[in-house]
Formats: structure tokens, C-alpha cells, sequence
């Protein structure tokens, strides 16, 4: 009777710890739900795009003379694949005197799938586009209010390239003379055609000055004004002068490469096929009984998708079955290597990320996290780890870097999350999310992880992509975590005291210490705080 009161007693105490931590943790405010779907066309977009002045339709009747040693170069920025030709055959000739070859790559297709490829690259790309592509974009013109018009974005060059400037022109009142001064930093200015009545200095220079007494002729030459790249850089800017008598104005010429797409094929079928477009990933170390548990649950409910395991075991074990893929690391390499070793190794679109200790069940649904994906702007996704308990957690973490001096950055983590997601009600904005998450392959990898966190690490790989990662959190997608509880009359095995040791070291350890100080000296943060 004693014994039983006992147990009631530690059910209800255990019963109010678990009470009082939801209402710690209950969000305190309202959220505001946001859109960040896909689709064509933002308002915002279509808001900056009508803003475009007319074209003067009054220059039109202007007459110019192409000026054919600058117009060709603009002919040059199109997409054109030629190879050299007449190639001497001599020995070592292709070493010796390389020459261009061109290859169509669309002959790696058969013909027949040929229009159906074509179709879903289409389709991938319109989608990166979306993704990578904002409002900053977007080709603005400064109407003439100071008098001088001109772009105040969306003005952008291949590097060593060659572009019109759009949108210059002079609107100013009735005078004897008109001048304008262009000037740049990091490239040459020029025009392709000239225009009757309209004086040119310094054309093919980093300062131009057109002048002339007819007005309309002055803007019909401005329309002729370009711009050549002359020193290169991957992605940098140019800063262009553009003056008259009296006003001045600045403006920008972003000078990149355009985005490379990485897009994937992931066949014909309507719905999502989870085995093309998913692949499991893990790192496990020792508890090989866990993870022969987490395959078997998996392949309960997807029994083709791709597990790809990366093993810093000290004597590993062979794991081996249809669509596994087994990768040995050396001896306790660590937690963050493990995880660039099995990323690394995703030919996906998308890689779930598990620990080798959960237990895929009904909740687990793939097809809703692929969906969020596949329909937002979202980078990454996570989902709900639930416990032995019953306790369910998403942890989610809102991430602030505030502006330090010499001293560096203070980081600020904190609980929660930004907006809930419209469309998807169990779905939230935030910026960190639980160790079972699905993403983009080619985002994770960008980001990567410092294989230098190899005991204590997780949020770090979200540190790391602050700002580049879009990620949410829904909580009706679980995953069940194998109990952690330990039974008095279960004696622990050799190796899980080994694991024990080596995934939670003390305060004081290296690898506490290695945590921190790449946080200050690699990210440079001056102090942490977090709830």
C-alpha cells in the first residue's frame, strides 16, 4: 500500500514538472502568418514594374548611325555554343594549340524523353528562380524629378560584358545648352549608335560627357549610352556619376555571374515520389541496435528510399540491405564530420536528416515536409521528435546577431518562431529547428558543417546559415525518439557507457571549449545569450 502511494505521489509531482515546463514554454504573444508560396509574379514586382516610364515615342523619329565596333559586342551577350574550327592535326595539337569544342548536351537523352526532360527542367528552373530571385532585383527608373533620370536598380553585367544603360535621359527646362557627365570606377563607358546634333568626349573611357543644345537629341543619344566591364570580379558593383549642371545623382551596375541552377530530375510521376526525391541520412557511433532499429522502421513505411549511414565507430559493424549505403569513418571523428560525409553523398533533392536513435512511425509522413518544400520558398523544414513520455518537441529557435564594436557581435537564441505559414497551419517561420529535418540538398551543402564541432554541436550548422537558409517548423510530421530513461535493474552495456561519454562531455571538456571559441573567433561573436 506504501509502495503504491509512492507511485502516485511521483506520477503527480512528475505530472506538475511537466505542466509548469508547457506553460514556460507557451508562446506569450500573437503571430502574424505570412505567405511565402511560390508564385508568379509578387505584387511587389508587378508595383516596381509599373513604375517604368513610357518610352518617348517623339525620339523615335530621331535618326542615329549604328556604331557597329560597340553594338557587336551587345550581340556578344547572348547564348551561342560555336566551336573553333580548322584544327591542325599535329601531335599533342589539342595541348599545344587548345581550341574551343562545343558539345550538345541534350543528346544524353533519348529523343522520345527528350521534350518530357525538357518540361521538368522548365518547370525546376521557373521554381529556382522564384527561390533565389527578390524584389531587389527589379529593374527601377528614377523618373525625372531632379532632372536627371536614371536606374536606381535591377542594372546588372556579366563581368567583362558589355550592356546599355537603360533609363537615362534629361528632363530640364528650356535652355541654350545641355551637358551630362557619366563617370565609373570599373569599367568603360561608350555608345552604340550616334545620334545628329550631339557632341561625344571620352568614349571608350571611365568618363563620358555628351553634350548638345537640342534636348530631345541629347536623351535620344542617352538611349545609346553603354557599359563595358574592364576589370573583373565574380560579383562586385560599380558605382556610376551621372551629372548635369546643378544636380547630381548615383547609381549602381551590379557586375557577377549569374546563379549556376542545380536542379534535379526527379521523373515523370504525379504525385511525390518520396525514393526520387529523398534520401535518409544519419551519423551513428556504436549504438548499431538503435540504428538497425530506425532502418526497420523506415522500410516499413518507405521501403526503396536511400539510408546513407556515416560510421566513426571504432570496430564497425557491417550494415548492409537494398538501398543502404555504409561509409567508415575514422575512430571518433565526430558528430559535424559525420554529417558532411553522409550529405556529401545525397544525389537527391532533398535529404532527411535523422539521428540514428528515432523510430519512423504512422506520424512520420515525408510526403507533408516534401510538400511545404515544393510549395514554398523554404530552404528547410523540421518536424516533431517525440518521446517515451509522450513529450513532443519541435525545438524551435529564433537567431539574432546585434552589431558589436571591436569586441565583436553578441548572438542572441531564443524559443519560438517568426509567423506561422500561411496555407499550412501547423507550420511556422523560424530559424533553428530539432535534428529531424528535411531540406535542400544543395543548401545544406552550401552551408555545410565545421568538422571541428565533433561532440556538442547542432544549432552551429544554423549559426552558420543565418541568412542564406530559409527554414520552417511543422509539428504534425513526427518521429519518435528511442527512450533515454534508464531502469535501475538494467545494467548499461560497454557500449553504451562509451557513447555516453564520448555525446556528453562536461562542461569543462574540449569539445565545450572548441564550441566556444569558434563562435567567437570564427563567427565572431563577442557573447551568447539563449533561453
Amino acid at each position: 500500500m506504501r509502495s503504491l502511494r509512492k507511485t502516485v505521489l511521483l506520477a503527480i509531482l512528475v505530472s506538475v514538472v511537466l505542466v509548469l515546463a508547457l506553460l514556460h514554454s507557451w508562446p506569450t504573444r500573437g503571430y502574424t502568418t505570412v505567405d511565402v508560396w511560390q508564385r508568379p509574379g509578387s505584387i511587389v514586382e508587378r508595383h516596381l514594374e509599373e513604375r517604368l516610364p513610357e518610352p518617348d515615342h517623339q525620339l523615335g523619329n530621331i535618326p542615329y548611325r549604328v556604331r557597329d565596333s560597340v553594338a557587336s559586342l551587345l550581340a556578344r551577350n547572348g547564348c551561342l555554343c560555336e566551336g573553333e574550327s580548322g584544327r591542325v592535326k599535329l601531335p599533342f595539337a589539342q595541348l599545344l594549340f587548345p581550341r574551343v569544342s562545343a558539345h550538345p548536351l541534350h543528346t544524353a537523352f533519348a529523343a522520345s524523353e527528350l521534350e518530357e526532360i525538357k518540361r521538368r527542367r522548365a518547370k525546376e528552373y521557373k521554381s529556382f528562380q522564384k527561390r533565389s530571385q527578390t524584389p531587389a532585383d527589379v529593374l527601377i527608373i528614377s523618373e525625372a524629378n531632379n532632372p536627371l533620370q536614371y536606374p536606381t536598380q535591377g542594372v546588372e553585367v556579366r563581368p567583362l560584358k558589355t550592356i546599355i544603360i537603360p533609363g537615362l535621359a534629361l528632363h530640364d527646362l528650356p535652355r541654350n545648352h545641355y551637358s551630362i557627365n557619366i563617370t565609373t570606377t570599373l569599367g568603360t563607358l561608350n555608345v552604340a549608335a550616334e545620334v545628329d546634333g550631339v557632341k561625344i568626349r571620352g568614349d571608350g573611357e571611365m568618363h563620358m560627357l555628351l553634350s548638345s543644345s537640342l534636348l530631345p537629341n541629347l536623351n535620344r543619344q542617352l538611349q545609346f549610352v553603354t557599359y563595358t566591364n574592364t576589370l573583373f570580379h565574380p560579383s562586385t558593383v560599380d558605382t556610376v556619376q551621372f551629372e548635369t549642371e546643378g544636380h547630381q545623382a548615383v547609381f549602381s551596375i551590379k557586375i557577377r555571374h549569374g546563379v549556376t541552377p542545380k536542379l534535379y530530375n526527379t521523373g515523370s510521376k504525379g504525385d511525390y515520389n518520396v525514393t526520387a526525391l529523398v534520401t535518409i541520412a544519419t551519423k551513428t557511433f556504436l549504438r548499431y541496435d538503435k540504428l538497425q532499429d530506425l532502418i526497420n522502421s523506415v522500410r516499413r513505411y518507405y521501403p526503396t528510399v536511400t539510408i546513407v549511414i556515416a560510421d566513426d565507430s571504432e570496430n564497425p559493424k557491417t550494415i548492409s540491405g537494398p538501398y543502404i549505403e555504409h561509409y567508415i569513418m575514422p575512430f571518433g571523428k565526430g558528430w559535424f564530420a559525420g554529417r558532411n560525409l553522409a550529405v556529401s553523398q545525397v544525389t537527391t533533392k532533398y535529404v532527411l536528416w535523422v539521428d540514428d536513435d528515432f523510430i519512423f512511425t504512422a506520424n512520420t509522413k515525408l510526403e507533408k515536409l516534401v510538400d511545404v518544400l515544393e510549395r514554398t520558398t523554404l530552404d528547410l523544414v523540421g518536424g516533431a521528435v517525440r518521446e517515451a513520455t509522450g513529450y513532443t518537441s519541435t525545438y524551435r529557435q529564433t537567431i539574432s546577431i546585434e552589431p558589436g564594436e571591436e569586441d565583436g557581435d553578441c548572438l542572441h537564441m531564443r524559443r519560438g518562431f517568426h509567423h506561422v505559414i500561411q496555407g499550412f497551419p501547423n507550420c511556422v517561420v523560424t530559424d533553428g529547428v530539432i535534428n529531424f529535418f528535411l531540406a535542400r540538398t544543395d543548401k545544406v551543402q552550401q552551408v555545410g558543417f565545421d568538422p571541428r564541432l565533433a561532440r556538442v554541436a547542432h544549432l552551429e550548422f544554423f549559426i552558420d546559415g543565418l541568412g542564406s537558409l530559409h527554414v520552417g517548423s511543422c509539428d504534425d510530421v513526427i518521429v519518435n525518439h528511442a527512450t533515454k530513461i534508464k531502469l535501475p535493474w538494467v545494467s548499461q552495456s560497454e557500449s553504451d557507457k562509451v557513447y555516453t561519454k564520448f555525446r556528453y562531455p562536461p562542461a569543462s571538456s574540449d569539445a565545450t571549449h572548441t564550441k566556444n571559441g569558434l563562435l567567437f573567433f570564427k563567427n565572431r561573436f563577442q557573447c551568447l545569450t539563449h533561453n
